[in-house]
């Protein structure tokens, strides 16, 4: 008899642990919608252009159109880093980069334009030669297996792909790829023409014809989907692609010369990718060079910028808000409400509010 009042005290206690817990982690499973953009400049040199950043164990890493790769850690953001590549056997001086990739111990880049050079710490590992060759976006899907995609030729759109961690790379036959359609390439405007999850890659085309590629197995078999986005000329189709899970993914790219145009440039899928939806019809943000979904966000949340603003959804894409008219080129997101972004002579550190 009197172990009972001090049992239901324990039980009281207990319970109430309990459903402050509960509180706490619905807390931090709901999104709140941001309304700001605090943009603070980490790097400013009016000499160089990023096009490409990466973040990987608490460090940013940017490689520039001077062959440079600039990194420093978060914690620490004055002591920028630059190491200076080149290739004396090849002659080039300042390769321009417009790719980057970071695995555990390793940092990979490839040049644009003829001859495309791709380095593994600072050492060529794969080169080619082709007065057409141009070398987009790069991805690993881990430490031992990456991918590189670049534009139309010989009849095929070119992938090199790599199982031994970056050693060696082979160039895909086109055999593997059906319905090519000359004039199908991909944009060099923010390294994100490719999104991975798991096993799965989906690769976005731009230029004449604009489709997705999806391999559910790592780049050894391809299918090819078209998209409703805009397309038709060199400059139109998708510019950036971006998955939050196996099934939600979110594509965004326009008419970089005529960036205001705002119509079919905006798609959404909800399938993984096999057929995808123009949301956001006639609406701001017009032309963008990346998007990127919101980490936490159960895929609601969306950033996407280009070289005319930053703009934000809440709602999966259907609506957008301008957070900011400052230009840049890519970004990647550190946590969810921190990312780092680069752009012409810049690379930046973006606190959403």
């Amino acid at each position: 008899m009197f172990y009972k009042p001090l049992l239901f005290k324990l039980f009281f206690l207990i319970s109430l642990i309990i459903l402050l817990i509960s509180c706490n982690d619905s807390n931090l499973n709901e999104t709140k919608p941001f309304t700001s953009l605090e943009i603070n400049h980490i790097l400013l040199d009016s000499t160089i252009n990023i096009r490409a950043i990466e973040i990987k164990n608490n460090m940013v890493y940017g490689a520039s159109s001077s062959g440079s790769i600039y990194s420093f850690d978060i914690s620490s953001t004055k002591l920028i880093k630059q190491e200076q590549y080149s290739s004396n056997e090849d002659s080039i001086e300042y390769p321009n980069f417009r790719s980057l990739a970071i695995t555990k111990d390793h940092i990979f880049a490839i040049s644009i334009a003829n001859p495309a050079l791709l380095f593994k710490d600072g050492v060529v590992v794969y080169r080619e030669i082709h007065e057409k060759v141009f070398y987009d976006s790069m991805h690993f899907w881990n430490d031992n297996e990456g991918i590189v995609v670049g534009d139309f030729t010989e009849k095929c759109i070119n992938i090199l792909i790599t199982r031994d961690g970056g050693d060696s790379w082979i160039k895909q036959d086109c055999s593997k790829f059906l319905n090519i359609e000359e004039g199908e390439g991909f944009f060099a405007a923010s390294d994100t023409n490719i999104s991975v999850k798991g096993d799965n890659i989906w690769l976005a085309t731009g230029g004449i014809n604009s489709r997705v590629y999806y391999s559910n197995n790592k780049g050894k078999d391809w299918k090819v989907i078209e998209t409703p986005i805009i397309q038709g000329e060199s400059t139109t189709g998708i510019f950036s692609i971006d998955f939050y899970d196996q099934k939600n993914g979110f594509a965004i790219g326009g008419d970089y010369t005529k960036p205001l145009i705002n119509s079919n440039n905006k798609i959404r899928t909800t399938d993984g990718g096999l057929t995808w939806t123009v949301v956001a019809e006639n609406q701001n943000p017009g032309y963008r060079s990346c998007v990127q979904y919101v980490p936490n966000s159960k895929g609601l949340g969306l950033v996407s910028l280009g070289f005319n603003g930053v703009d934000y959804s809440s709602d999966a894409g259907d609506s957008w808000t301008n957070l900011s008219s400052e230009g840049y080129y890519s970004f990647r997101f550190y946590n969810d409400s921190i990312a780092y972004a680069s752009g012409n002579g810049k690379i930046s550190k973006f606190l959403f509010k």
